[in-house]
């Protein structure tokens, strides 16, 4: 459920680089150019901004775990290291460099995954250990990948396979592989488990059909066709909590609402209309076609959808529901959060119900006001890391100098994060005992 954006193309915002939702869509994180911001949606009237974080500027990953003081942070400045806080004690927990640059980071209460373009690092979360490195990964450019929020599983799905939509599934809590998905002819574009991890939706980047397998099995169980006029991006696939409907975004000015249900014969269907008649008529025909055509036959259509004022520009959405009532989130690289009303029966075009600014009306003058001014170069990213250094033959790192770590690489320094707490539900974002407590850590 993340969004990065190219900088400074039509209609972006200046200052927003990416977007993310926390697990259960309770919370909204927005990197910016000054740092990052956290925002509670548990209201539709209001968007409060819980926390403004500047530790370090031009930030385009930032992940939140759950509602806890925990975020995770990478900045441009320093693509080749991600920084763990603690928000509310303005601390820093500890920072990691890897071999090459961070493309995207995903969290449950069990296990933290950081991707790279060909490697993936799987690290315990209690002590950040690093517990699994998978290398020479297939060639993975935006690094898409996506960790089941229900640690009793800890699933994580990742492209096995650079030219095919290939599915691998790792279960993260006993490194072991699983299972592979041939999902799609084409690259995957878009991945997300539901709630409760036995279900993964894709998509490829053709855009065009989105399908939803069972897990671990790999079953296929639905399979629903965004359009059939042009090829699309899509930018995030998301789950309602109760796994019954699936939202997708794109690079168009739709949101397509999809309804995960299976279609039984009525009473109603079972009498001979005409409308049923023709029915049986597809359904025989089906078996003698092409089954690219029998196959499109028996895709659903949105159930729901929504017309975004834009085209072309990132977006990310999400199902929740706020004060009773089921609700699309769409975040937009624009600088606002648009929140649409939803009809669980009917379905239909989905109504804007309230839009936030992300950024206030004092920022975006200063940055009419900065536009001409030349833009600072960026420092270049650090220099190799002891993941890169780690395959060379020297002295193992002593548990005194990498405490919490296993000897195959992936972290440059850290200490061992104290015991916390396993909530069942989010952790209290009041409470001084709260996900996880934190010593102070030298650099």
């Amino acid at each position: 459920m993340e969004s990065q954006d190219a900088p400074d193309g039509p209609g972006v915002h200046r200052g927003f680089i990416c977007a993310s939702f926390n697990q259960d869509t309770t919370s909204l994180s927005v990197g910016t150019k000054t740092g990052y911001r956290l925002f509670s949606v548990t209201a539709v009237d209001k968007l409060d901004c819980i926390h403004e974080g500047g530790e370090c500027p031009d930030v385009y990953i930032v992940e939140r775990l759950f509602s806890s003081s925990l975020v995770v942070v990478v900045s441009l400045s320093m693509p080749r290291r991600m920084n763990v806080y603690h928000f509310k004690k303005g601390t820093e927990i500890c920072n990691y460099s890897y071999s090459n640059n961070i493309l995207s980071v995903r969290l449950n209460r069990q296990r933290l995954v950081v991707c790279l373009e060909e490697s993936i690092y799987i690290h315990n979360i209690k002590d950040m250990k690093l517990l699994k490195t998978l290398l020479n990964t297939p060639t993975n450019p935006s690094g898409l990948c996506a960790l089941s929020v229900n640690h009793s599983n800890s699933y994580l799905a990742y492209p096995g396979n650079a030219t095919i939509g290939e599915i691998t599934i790792y279960d993260a809590n006993n490194l072991s592989t699983v299972t592979l998905i041939q999902a799609h002819d084409s690259p995957l574009a878009a991945l997300t488990f539901s709630a409760s991890g036995t279900k993964l939706a894709s998509a490829s980047e053709k855009g065009t059909v989105i399908r939803v397998f069972s897990i671990p099995e790999g079953q296929r169980l639905f399979e629903f066709r965004r359009g059939m006029k042009r090829y699309v991006s899509i930018s995030s696939l998301s789950f309602s909590a109760d796994a019954q409907f699936l939202c997708a975004s794109s690079n168009t000015e739709t949101v397509h609402i999809f309804k995960l249900e299976q279609h039984s014969p009525s009473p109603e269907e079972e009498s001979p209309t005409w409308s049923a008649y023709v029915g049986k008529m597809f359904t025989a025909a089906s078996t003698y076609l092409p089954t690219q055509v029998s196959d499109m036959m028996h895709q659903d259509r949105a159930f729901a959808t929504v017309r975004l004022n834009m085209f072309g520009l990132k977006n990310i959405c999400a199902l929740a529901t706020i004060q009773k009532l089921p609700r699309l989130l769409v975040a937009s690289s624009d600088g606002f959060l648009y929140i649409y009303n939803v009809d669980p029966q009917d379905g239909g075009e989905c109504v804007l119900v309230q839009k936030h600014r992300l950024f206030d009306s004092s920022e975006e003058q200063v940055e009419e006001k900065e536009e001409d001014k030349p833009e600072d170069v960026s420092p270049q990213p650090p220099g190799q890391s002891y993941a890169a250094t780690v395959a060379l033959p020297s002295t193992p790192p002593s548990s005194t100098t990498l405490m919490g770590y296993s000897e195959d690489g992936g972290a440059q320094k850290g200490e061992v994060i104290p015991e916390h707490e396993f909530a069942e539900g989010p952790v209290c974002l009041d409470d001084e005992n709260e996900f996880p407590p934190v010593g102070n850590q030298s650099n």
